[in-house]
């Protein structure tokens, strides 16, 4: 406040309304192999739909990647998605194909490859068709976009309500006979994206060939900016050698060369190579490793024979330095499917993985339903692992056991391929693997809450480790607003009256059994004021999960009181 010189009243706000925010602890991370989508770029999806629509549904290369990646959208509704590819390339229309992986890629790289190739690498891309009309175009009513075979009128009347023309921008320029607009079609050639030949997956209506056109809401309507910005299917590569005067503006050119027929373009040389390397997919991971930058909570991979252990420990990594957030990692599918010792097998897996307290492992594959071809498949359990974590985040909260009857439930299985008994349960259980088993009458269950650390400790529990990141993530970022402000007794206090209230909420919803804040003259001395430091203690009891129950039932002679053999 500055000082008054003269007499006055000078108003002043004070905020005294900050709180601990809410935090995210539900989100999922994975990096892995899929048909269709951009390569090396961060994508969320919500639903296993949303998946399938951004990144193609399933063949049997990326099958184990995709089931995997849905199943833990079977629990929760929010997964950051990174594509990975090896030796893939996109569909072109003179067919040389090219490698563009995502729209940054586009804009840095140069094309030589006809008028226009596909959005995304893969061989779906050779089943797009681009149908492009222009003003000139002859007998509009009667023009196909695909030829069938079996009669069918394929007519671009169908799609747009009448003949290109000349734009409105053109004529509130006064150039009323320019002839700019054309309409651009996306077409399903061979079906292999949508499930039936000849389906139209876009249509843009419409659009000019002058660079300077505008919408009227003074969007762009330059037919090159409509479709790079809003195709999910195609990019614009070049102009069709037809259009000479394409990408003029419409000052330059009171009339634009049209044609009399359909320019269409069968984009071809799109390929895939759907067996990323481990190096590949530990690349694909790197994207989510920044914490400041990116919001993730449960990272997850596809367990692959050739560099699981690898993959594993580059997961463990990433959670250990970011520090709030959990990787869940199964052991390798042949581990458990058709081998003679899986117990031993699993076992001799989670040995060789790094102790850590932000790391989980489960003990099977499971056989799951492969509707999009129909088949059954193995695939790794570590999706279902970390979406019960996103349920009980739903259905209780972070510091809730995953595991159990209650919430413990995995949803879509079909069978194990190792259900382990007692005997088993106890190697696993002591080589640091969540058991999976399936219970007759009781469904298929998380059987365990540990995580891979190897001492014991409070933190060798699921619960108690997200617990901990829950309360880390929300005090931290509140303590921001603590920044750059004096470390006097006023700050210390605003801090306590911040932290305080959010842990006996935590206390009420079960959480913590007690709690404590230090932050006073005791622990921030006159040295740590001096260099500029403030220092906060919180101690707190986390509430433990049930991992053992002991039941005793004693029978009594008739004549006994309960209270001669119970001490009560």
């Amino acid at each position: 406040m500055a000082f008054q010189v003269s007499p006055g009243v000078q108003v002043q706000e004070i905020d005294a309304t900050n709180v601990v925010p809410a935090v995210s602890t539900s989100i999922g991370g994975f990096a892995g192999s899929f048909n269709w989508g951009p390569v090396d770029e961060i994508v969320t999806v919500s639903s296993e739909n949303e998946l399938a629509a951004k990144f193609g549904t399933p063949d049997d290369s990326t099958a184990k990647h995709f089931l995997v990646a849905a199943s833990f959208l079977k629990y929760g509704n929010a997964l950051k998605v990174v594509r990975v590819a090896s030796g893939h390339e996109n569909a072109t229309s003179d067919g040389s194909g090219q490698l563009i992986k995502n729209d940054e890629d586009y804009d840095n790289s140069s094309l030589s490859v006809g008028s226009w190739i596909a959005k995304h690498p893969g061989v779906l891309g050779n089943s797009i068709k681009v149908g492009l009309v222009t003003a000139g175009v002859s007998n509009f009513s009667t023009i196909q976009y695909l030829t069938s075979s079996d009669g069918t009128k394929y007519l671009y009347s169908s799609i747009f309500d009448s003949i290109p023309g000349t734009s409105e921008y053109a004529s509130n320029l006064g150039k009323t006979s320019a002839a700019d607009e054309v309409h651009v079609v996306v077409i399903d050639e061979d079906g292999a994206i949508s499930g039936e030949v000849g389906t139209v997956l876009e249509s843009f209506g419409y659009l000019s060939q002058a660079s300077d056109a505008k919408k009227s809401d003074g969007s762009s309507n330059y037919y090159k900016d409509v479709i790079n910005q809003q195709s999910a299917y195609i990019y614009w590569a070049a102009h069709d050698t037809n259009l000479t005067d394409a990408g003029e503006t419409v000052s330059a050119n009171t009339t634009f060369v049209t044609s009399t027929t359909a320019l269409t373009s069968s984009l071809s040389g799109g390929s895939d190579d759907n067996t990323p390397t481990t190096g590949e997919i530990a690349l694909g991971f790197d994207l989510l490793e920044d914490s400041e930058t990116e919001d993730v909570n449960l990272l997850f991979a596809a367990p692959d024979a050739n560099g699981e252990e690898a993959i594993a420990e580059d997961l463990i990594s990433i959670a250990s330095s970011r520090k709030d957030c959990m990787a869940f990692v199964s052991p390798p599918i042949e581990d458990t499917v058709g081998s003679s010792t899986p117990a031993a097998d699993v076992k001799t897996f989670a040995d060789g993985l790094t102790s850590s307290s932000y790391a989980s492992c489960d003990s099977t594959a499971l056989y799951v339903y492969d509707k999009y071809n129909d088949v059954y498949r193995w695939i790794g359990a570590a999706g279902h692992q970390a979406g019960l974590c996103a349920n009980t985040d739903n259905v209780a909260d972070a510091w809730f056991s995953p595991a159990g009857v209650n919430r413990g439930q995995l949803l879509g299985v079909t069978k194990l391929a190792f259900n382990p008994k007692k005997a088993d349960r106890d190697t696993l259980y002591k080589a640091r693997v969540n058991p999976i088993v399936s219970l007759p009458g009781q469904g298929t269950i998380l059987f365990g809450d540990k995580t891979l650390l190897s001492r014991p400790s409070s933190f060798d529990r699921i619960n108690v480790r997200r617990l901990f990141i829950t309360l880390e993530k929300a005090i931290s970022t509140a303590a921001k607003a603590q920044l750059f402000e004096f470390n006097d007794e006023f700050t210390r206090a605003q801090f306590r009256n911040l932290v305080e209230p959010f842990l006996r909420d935590v206390k009420g919803r079960r959480g913590l059994t007690d709690f404590l804040v230090v932050c006073d003259n005791t622990n921030n001395t006159q040295a740590v004021i001096d260099g500029n430091k403030f220092v906060a203690d919180i101690f707190v009891k986390p509430a433990r999960s049930i991992n053992f129950i002991s039941l005793s039932f004693v029978a009594t002679r008739s004549g006994v009181e309960f209270s001669e053999i119970s001490g009560s």
